[in-house]
C-alpha cells in the first residue's frame, strides 16, 4: 500500500506516525485521536489506518507493560470494562458498515470537540456515578468506531485511578479494546494491512521513545501542551470538515445532473 503513495505523502505519513507514537507514550492516550484526523488527509478511508494503528498500539503498549503489570489498577479495570467493552464491539460493526463520509464526519467532529475543550481548558468531568457510566459507554462506542474515544474514558479513569497507576491501567484498557477490534476485523475478513503496519513500526518507534523521554515534562506542563495541541486539532478538524462538505456538494451536484 505504501508504494501507491507519492514521496510527499510517504514523508507526511512518516511524520504523522512519529507524532502518534510520541503522543501515545507522552500522554498515555490519544495517539489515534490526535493522529487519525491527519492520516485522513493522506488517504480518507479509516479502514486503511485503523488496523495499522491497532497493530502499533498492541506492540507498543505490550512493550511498555512488559514489566509494569504490577502497577495496573485491576479491580477498577474489571468494573469499568463492563460498560466499555459491549459498546466497543458495537462500534467496530459500525466502522465496518457505515459509509466513509459518515465515519470521517464523525471523526472530525469528535476531534473538533476535543480541540475546543483543550484550547479553552474545559476538561471533561463527571461527578456522579451515572455520568461516569455514560462517559464510559460513549467512549467505548467511539473507541470501537474510530479509536478516538480515549479522552472520554480518561476523564472517568482520572477520578478513580491513582495518577501513578493511570497510564499503565489505560494501556491495558487500550490493549483489550484493540484486541477486540482486531479480532472482529479478522472475523469479518477486513484487510489488516499488516505489511504496511510492520513497515511503519520503526518510524512509530521513534515517536514512542521520544514520548517516553518527554512524559514527565509533558505532565508538568500539561495545560500548555494541551492548548497548543488543541489549537492544531481545531484547525485540522475544520479543514477536514470543509473538505468533506466540498466532496458532498460535488457528489450531490453529479447526482442532480444525472436525474435532470
Amino acid at each position: 500500500m505504501l508504494l501507491d503513495f507519492s514521496p510527499y505523502q510517504m514523508a507526511s505519513i512518516a511524520l504523522v506516525f512519529v507524532w502518534t507514537g510520541f503522543v501515545r507514550t507522552g500522554f498515555g492516550f490519544g495517539g489515534a485521536a490526535l493522529g487519525l484526523p491527519l492520516m485522513l488527509f493522506v488517504h480518507n478511508n479509516p479502514l486503511l489506518w485503523l488496523p495499522i494503528i491497532s497493530v502499533h498500539l498492541l506492540v507498543f503498549s505490550g512493550l511498555t507493560l512488559l514489566n509494569r503489570l504490577h502497577n495496573v489498577d485491576w479491580p477498577y479495570l474489571r468494573r469499568s470494562s463492563i460498560y466499555i467493552v459491549p459498546p466497543a464491539i458495537l462500534g467496530v460493526f459500525g466502522l465496518v458498515n457505515l459509509p466513509v463520509l459518515w465515519l470521517n464526519s464523525f471523526i472530525y467532529s469528535i476531534t473538533l470537540f476535543y480541540g475546543f475543550t483543550w484550547v479553552f481548558n474545559r476538561s471533561i468531568e463527571s461527578h456522579h456515578a451515572w455520568a461516569d457510566k455514560m462517559l464510559l459507554i460513549l467512549g467505548g462506542y467511539i473507541a470501537g468506531t474510530s479509536l478516538t474515544g480515549a479522552p472520554l474514558m480518561v476523564a472517568v479513569y482520572m477520578r478513580n485511578v491513582s495518577k501513578y497507576k493511570l497510564r499503565d491501567t489505560l494501556f491495558v484498557l487500550w490493549f483489550i479494546l484493540v484486541s477486540i477490534k482486531m479480532t472482529t476485523f479478522i472475523a469479518l475478513s477486513v484487510d489488516l494491512h499488516f505489511l504496511t503496519a510492520l513497515t511503519l513500526l520503526p518510524i512509530a518507534a521513534i515517536g514512542h521513545v521520544l514520548g517516553l523521554k518527554a512524559h514527565n515534562a509533558i505532565m508538568r506542563n500539561d495545560l500548555l501542551f494541551k492548548r497548543w495541541v488543541g489549537a492544531g486539532l481545531v484547525i485540522v478538524s475544520v479543514l477536514g470538515l470543509w473538505n468533506l462538505f466540498c466532496e458532498y456538494s460535488q457528489h450531490s451536484s453529479r447526482l442532480a445532473s444525472c436525474f435532470s
